[in-house]
């Protein structure tokens, strides 16, 4: 079934108006810099949101997680794009694995999944409660540090349907954060996504903007030398890199249909 908050767009593409505006107008930097922590996969989306809170005048300090994912090439990516951007990242081993219970940490198959039906009901790549522990983590960490920002690359528009993507999600954690923590008490506590309301075409159009080098990142559920190019997440990154008008610079095992009719329009 499709989530009953996904009919109502009007504030989403209020939101996803602002952003873009402020994105291609220009806003100023902060008068003062200040201390944010990015969760940092190393995917297109949290690659993006690091470069964006960078772009912002943030001191930013990237956390990655080892909680026991299928493979390790999300976070090697990670590392290198904490090296490209030289800021400081922290790694934190949170085992997932011993409970179970999705495609990325046991030994459930990815599924495939046709575009269209991407979002319609919660897949088995969910991570139980995957955001919120990484988000309470993150907020360990940000308390630690004397910051009050946390940054998530999250998407409500062109995403696989977890129930810890949401705009409801993130307002309610947000509040919990503030109320449950001592820095939080006094400041509040702020779960900053700014891409909650981007297609992943206006996604990379953004990063592209901010020079987000998008080959050193990984999208794939399913790891190996190459992307699949079957998974939920293969084909939302190359439908994203199709409307930006761009060809993803990752190599992969095999196109999805739509796309390999999308190179071959370039090429005519």
């Amino acid at each position: 079934m499709r989530f009953p908050w996904r009919k109502d767009r009007v504030r989403e593409y209020s939101q996803r108006l602002c952003l873009l505006r402020s994105e291609l107008e220009g806003e100023e930097e902060m008068d003062e810099k200040r201390k944010a922590v990015v969760l940092l996969s190393g995917g297109l989306d949290s690659s993006t949101v690091l470069a964006y809170a960078i772009s912002k005048g943030y001191d930013v300090h990237a956390i990655s997680f080892d909680y026991g994912q299928r493979h390790s090439r999300e976070m090697k990516s990670s590392e290198d794009l904490a090296k490209y951007y030289g800021v400081d990242r922290k790694i934190v081993h949170v085992d997932l694995r011993s409970i179970g219970k999705s495609a990325l940490t046991d030994d459930i198959e990815v599924p495939t999944r046709s575009l269209e039906s991407i979002s319609d009901e919660i897949p088995v790549t969910y991570v139980p409660a995957r955001n919120t522990i990484f988000l309470a983590i993150a907020a360990a960490y940000a308390e630690s540090i004397g910051s009050t920002d946390i940054f998530i690359g999250a998407n409500a528009i062109d995403y696989s349907g977890y129930p810890d993507c949401r705009p409801e999600y993130f307002n309610a954690m947000e509040n919990a954060l503030s109320l449950g923590t001592e820095i939080g008490l006094k400041h509040g506590m702020h779960i900053n996504v700014p891409l909650q309301y981007l297609t992943k075409g206006e996604i990379i159009t953004l990063g592209m903007k901010l020079g987000v080098p998008y080959r050193l990142t990984w999208s794939c559920y399913r790891g190996g030398d190459k992307a699949c190019g079957e998974c939920d997440s293969c084909q939302l990154r190359l439908k994203g890199f199709m409307e930006a008008g761009l060809e993803d610079p990752l190599e992969y095992e095999k196109y999805p249909e739509f796309y390999e009719q999308y190179l071959k329009g370039r090429k005519k």
